[in-house]
């Protein structure tokens, strides 16, 4: 049975709040977004989480191995892991507002990977060479819960292989174009047949907003749908497997995209998101038309979803309406397909 999980910023002051509207509401997870110039510190909000709920799994959606070393990250996602009795997970990237926000691009591919791999060893309480120094977390091996699974999340074909080879699950941000995503299911299948290692979990970030006016819906969206629509735009062969009409979209993303009003509502790169390119990419409107979607996706071979709706900056009232809309009407319509 596939899971769904919130995501979303974690504002300071109201951590306990979210995590009790999402477990409260039906959520199977909680995912916070680790941008420190834009929001509360996402470690923080989920040790409190972890004290809020009883059943959520408790995921960064997604941290970085830049703005926080290996070992530290390993040690406060194991913190968060011990704290909640088994029900974190580790969902990991390059790095984009975060980064962005202290004047520097993503980490570039070839460290990354050897930052994840440094993760993954500190988190099976393994020792890892700093520069000669054998470095381990000593206060792990003491700690009888299972490891914490690491998902990486990818776009273009060459972080899907990384993560197919290192991570235990990939959760895709391509969009919701079914043979986008099917395809991006198959590399990682196909590289990660070749080592050897149990099958991956699959998941994907999704722009999704429930209403019954399409419109209102759509509007809802854009803020967040920038965000992840840009991320296709970032590497020249990504933005080249769009289609033609939404490499014109992404190409005027690229020039347009204003960092400072990141994954919030009303930024000006909005104007490049046609209803169109809205609809296709994200999933909005009516509960059953959003179910019927998410359902096809699903069935792709997805085993958790991270429906990243709603912008920072939505008001506390329309983003807990949605939420309980979405856990009510449109979970249950899809588990049932």
């Amino acid at each position: 049975m596939v899971d769904f999980w919130l995501g979303t910023f974690p504002v300071a002051g109201h951590s306990a709040e979210l995590a009790t509207l999402a477990e409260h509401d039906g959520w199977d997870g909680l995912a916070f977004t680790d941008s420190q110039n834009l929001a509360g510190d996402a470690f923080a909000a989920l040790a409190i989480a972890a004290h809020c709920s009883q059943r959520l799994t408790l995921a960064t959606g997604a941290t970085n191995p830049a703005t926080r070393h290996p070992a530290v990250l390993a040690a406060a996602i194991a913190t968060i892991q011990v704290e909640s009795q088994g029900r974190a997970w580790l969902g990991i990237a390059r790095g984009d507002s975060a980064m962005a926000y202290i004047g520097r691009k993503p980490l570039p591919l070839d460290q990354f990977g050897v930052a994840i791999e440094q993760i993954q060893t500190y988190l099976r309480g393994e020792s890892v060479d700093c520069d000669g120094f054998a470095s381990r977390i000593e206060w792990l091996g003491g700690e009888r819960l299972p490891r914490v699974p690491m998902s990486v999340a990818a776009t273009g074909p060459k972080v899907i292989r990384l993560a197919a080879r290192v991570a235990d699950a990939i959760t895709f941000s391509v969009g919701a174009d079914p043979a986008r995503l099917k395809a991006s299911i198959d590399l990682a299948r196909q590289t990660r047949s070749e080592t050897g290692l149990a099958p991956l979990r699959l998941g994907a970030y999704l722009n999704c907003v429930a209403h019954p006016d399409i419109r209102v819906a759509r509007e809802q969206v854009k803020g967040r749908l920038g965000t992840y629509a840009r991320f296709s735009t970032m590497d020249r062969q990504v933005l080249n497997s769009l289609s033609a009409e939404d490499r014109l979209v992404g190409e005027e993303l690229v020039s347009t995209y204003d960092m400072r009003s990141h994954s919030a509502s009303g930024a000006r790169h909005e104007a490049a998101l046609a209803d169109e390119f809205v609809d296709r990419f994200g999933i909005v409107g009516p509960s059953a038309r959003v179910a019927e979607r998410l359902a096809e996706l699903v069935a792709l071979g997805l085993d958790h979803v991270v429906v990243v709706g709603h912008s920072r900056n939505t008001p506390r009232d329309v983003f807990a309406e949605a939420s309980r809309r979405f856990c009510d009407e449109v979970i249950p319509a899809v588990r049932r397909a």
